[in-house]
């Protein structure tokens, strides 16, 4: 499989494998869900959706939940719903979605105009501050996704502002070099993972040369990691607000089936463009 370097080629991807995964849609009384679900089915085609939708919408999360534990629906997406209730009735301990032992985190999949790939972070949206356990988990289910996209051997760089470990004023720079070195043994498959580097490090070998600093990433990232959700949103938020034709898709990780949560500001473009990557991740 070749590696899809922007969206409309996962789009064709999941088209061109045939079967349509199933998604079920909670409260869809918006126009932008009702416009993404349209496209995912008909535009697009590779899913096919069930609505969920009562006049108590935590009624209607448990109802998706229950589907999605009896497989009847592949990925889950939020429509007119707080978040909070949603993710009440996911992270509900006898009756949700997280397995035991399992991180639920986000990840972000950005394909913007100036850059010769799609770009993948985490994360910008659930976990305020990752420990070290968390941010390996982090690391991997970003490197799943990517293998799944047909990227061979991906390349993660661990963000900071500086190049330099400072165990004093940064501590997970530390944890930075442990995953460093755990991905050099091949526990996390085939990747090349390096770090603290800064943003411009990671993607800018004209950069990274100014500056001296020899990178096994070579300034061409596939993946970068944050070290906090400060960080992670505000980037997130740049590049949807400062660079036009940017466009993005995200998704919950960890859980049984994959769940989508757009922000109410995403395009439906966007969301439909999510739901494909939890198709993508479904199988």
């Amino acid at each position: 499989m070749d590696a899809i370097k922007n969206l409309d080629e996962l789009i064709a991807h999941l088209a061109g494998r045939g079967g349509k995964k199933r998604i079920g849609v909670i409260c869809p009384r918006d126009e932008s869900t009702r416009k993404a679900i349209k496209m995912a089915e008909t535009e697009m085609g590779f899913a096919t959706t069930v609505v969920f939708d009562d006049d108590d919408a935590c009624k209607a999360a448990a109802q998706a939940v229950a589907a999605a534990r009896e497989g009847q629906v592949d990925v889950i997406m939020k429509g007119l719903i707080n978040t909070d209730d949603l993710l009440r009735a996911v992270l509900n301990k006898e009756m949700g979605l997280l397995p035991k032992g399992r991180v639920l985190t986000h990840l972000t999949c950005a394909q913007i105009p100036v850059y010769d790939k799609l770009i993948f972070c985490s994360d910008v949206a659930v976990i305020p501050h990752p420990t070290a356990e968390q941010r390996e988990e982090q690391l991997k289910y970003l490197l799943q996704l990517m293998h799944s996209l047909g990227i061979e051997e991906p390349r993660v760089g661990l963000i900071n502002c500086t190049e330099k470990v400072n165990e004093k004023h940064f501590p997970f720079t530390a944890e930075y070099k442990q995953l460093i070195a755990k991905a050099q043994t091949g526990a996390f498959g085939k990747c090349i993972i390096d770090g603290p580097l800064d943003l411009k490090t990671c993607f800018s070998p004209e950069a990274l040369h100014k500056k001296g600093i020899n990178s096994p990433l070579e300034g061409k990232a596939d993946a970068i990691i944050f070290p906090d959700i400060q960080a992670g949103n505000v980037f997130y938020k740049t590049i949807t607000c400062f660079c036009p034709g940017t466009e993005t898709a995200a998704v919950l990780a960890g859980t049984q089936v994959p769940v989508v949560l757009p922000s109410r500001g995403d395009s439906p473009t966007n969301k439909a463009y999510s739901l494909a990557l939890a198709c993508l991740l479904a199988q």
